[in-house]
């Protein structure tokens, strides 16, 4: 029963305690520091209550031994008187050997009650030291529990440490996943793409006006031709062209035209 209720208390409070912290753990290291801490004082309590038991067990085996060291001495002491009053009936003296007899048998008596207690002792101290047995091996099984929480502690903190690590590396790719089609890099390729297209409209822009000076410039010859043509009109010859050109364009000598009748 000391045992059931020792380590029995003992595995509710650590239950209590871990459910409580798991149910409200935001920081899983001050968590599991505090359920290091929660569990080594529940070994304290433990050693505590083990102690109390061993020390109630030892006083149990002194009293035991009392009692047989008790028992020995009055068997002892009954020896004697009895030797005494063999003694002295031999000598004669039947007065003072009855006497002794006596004491031999009241010796007897205080024996027999010393080993009746030592005899009922017995069980109680074996019944006793294999419930301090268990207590020190529950008690070994919690240190050795408590060295596997810290080194699981460890464990589980690098393992944390990790999975924040991902999760943060995991949120910045994802941010940048998210950002990459509007990010500033993009506007900013598509800007340059448009300046380009600009730069590329103006030249084709430059381009086509060139072509059209030119082709004022072409305008600009033909109005000249047909205002030279007018003048040579106004000035009483013949238009020149394909009509008053020579075989090869040129333009027919003016004494071969016919000359006008003088007045």
């Amino acid at each position: 029963m000391a045992k059931q209720s020792i380590f029995g208390r003992i595995s509710t409070l650590v239950r209590a305690n871990v459910n409580a912290m798991i149910d409200s753990a935001e920081d899983p290291q001050k968590m599991l520091d505090q359920l290091v801490r929660d569990y080594t004082n529940n070994i304290a309590d433990a050693e505590a209550a083990i102690a109390e038991t061993i020390g109630n067990l030892r006083l149990l085996e002194r009293d035991h031994q009392e009692d047989v060291q008790a028992a020995a001495e009055w068997g002892s002491k009954a020896l004697a008187a009895s030797r005494r009053a063999d003694d002295l009936r031999g000598a004669g003296n039947a007065t003072d050997a009855d006497k002794f007899d006596n004491l031999a048998k009241i010796a007897l008596q205080r024996q027999l009650s010393e080993e009746s207690q030592a005899k009922a002792a017995a069980p109680q101290i074996a019944a006793q030291t294999e419930v301090v047995d268990k207590l020190k091996d529950g008690l070994s099984g919690m240190k050795q529990k408590l060295e596997q929480l810290k080194t699981k502690r460890s464990e589980l903190l690098a393992r944390a440490k990790v999975a924040e690590a991902q999760n943060k590396v995991h949120d910045a790719i994802k941010s940048v996943n998210v950002l990459d089609p509007t990010s500033e890099i993009g506007r900013f390729e598509d800007k340059i793409r448009r300046q380009e297209a600009l730069a590329q409209g103006k030249a084709e822009l430059a381009a086509s006006s060139l072509d059209a000076q030119f082709e004022s410039l072409d305008d600009i010859g033909e109005l000249t031709e047909v205002e030279a043509r007018l003048a040579a009109l106004k000035a009483g010859g013949q238009p020149q062209g394909a009509l008053g050109a020579g075989a090869e364009g040129q333009p027919v000598p003016q004494q071969q035209l016919p000359q006008q009748h003088q007045q």
